[in-house]
Formats: C-alpha cells, structure tokens, sequence
C-alpha cells in the first residue's frame, strides 16, 4: 500500500512551499493460532476480522524493579484504543515470531528497553475473545531518563502496587481484570 503524505515547510528564499513524500505502508501480519494457541499454518493481516475459534497471539511485559516498583506506561492521546490511558508494555506478536520473541520486540519498540531472553519470566497466558495474552515478568532497574518513549507511548513511570490498584480504581490505568492482577501480583510476591 502506498500513502503520500503531504509536509508544509519554508524555503530559504521564506516562501511556503508543500513538499509531497511517498511512504510504503506494511502491513502488520499475525499467525492465526487455533483455539489451544496453536499456529494454524495461515495468517491474517492486522485489522481483518477473526473467525470463530480463530485467535491471535499477544503479549504484556511487566518490569519489577528493585524497589517494587512496576514499569508503566501511558498510552498517546491520538491512539483510537485506550488513548491517555496508562497500561501494561505490549501488544501483538507478529507472524514468526513467537511469545519472547514479541515481548522483546515491543519494549524496544516501545520503551527502548533491550531484555535478553533469559530476563523474561512468564507468569501465564490467557485466552481472550480473539487473542492468547502472555504475560511476562522481568526484574530490572530501569532509568525512565534514560527510555526513548516512540509515537504510541507519552509517558512512563515506575509504581507500586498499592497506586497501580488506585490508578485502575480512579480509570486512569486499564482494567485488565481481577484474574490477570492476581497472576501479575501473586507472581511477584517475594521478589519485591
């Protein structure tokens, strides 16, 4: 798919002048997996309605640090899904890759943070409407000076679990139920 996306800009002689640059768009392509989250062998493109018993792969990643503290992040306010809103690093796998593989990819994506997969922890994996969610632990200290926040993400602060449950009570963190809290927190128990 082609976009030409149109820029105003100022020559040096101080004229408005509207320069035109074509982009390719690629599409974000996603294994089907079966309803027991097994790979079908087809895909589908982002966007595309599932099937019935067809799902998707997803994934969260939570960065504990040394002090208790979770790694959130506030979601940009032109996103159509959730905008403003503070949640979890994640999001869908894409075709080939697998759960660790993703969740990597998205907190580099995201955040900038670079995590080997020996870092991660997964705590459990979760069938939704039309996606399997894997969420994953690491424990590391992460300087928010140091991350580079992309386009998707305004914000990013550490927490603890007292003012997440808070945030999640007030609307301003996403809900993402009790049972997925309690696979997070119970997880953490003892690492804190």
């Amino acid at each position: 798919m082609m976009l030409y996306l149109l820029f105003e800009s100022v020559n040096e002689t101080k004229e408005q002048v509207f320069v035109s640059e074509e982009v390719t768009i690629v599409a974000e392509i996603w294994d089907i997996l079966d309803v027991e989250g097994n790979p079908t062998g087809r895909t589908i493109e982002r966007g595309q309605p599932l099937r019935p018993g067809e799902y998707h792969l997803a994934v969260h990643a939570w960065i504990l640090d040394d002090q208790g503290r979770y790694l959130v992040q506030k979601r940009a306010e032109h996103l159509t899904l959730l905008p403003g809103i503070w949640a979890a690093c994640g999001g869908s796998a894409v075709a080939g890759e697998d759960s660790k593989t993703a969740i990597r990819r998205e907190l580099q994506e995201e955040l900038g943070i670079q995590v080997e997969a020996s870092e991660l922890r997964l705590l459990g994996r979760s069938r939704r409407v039309d996606s399997f969610l894997d969420i994953w632990l690491v424990r590391k200290n992460i300087d928010l000076s140091a991350l580079t926040l992309q386009e998707e993400v305004s914000e990013a602060d550490c927490i603890n679990k007292a003012t997440l449950m808070q945030m999640v009570r007030e609307g301003t963190f996403h809900d993402y139920g009790l049972s997925y809290f309690a696979v997070l927190f119970d997880c953490s128990e003892g690492l804190e």
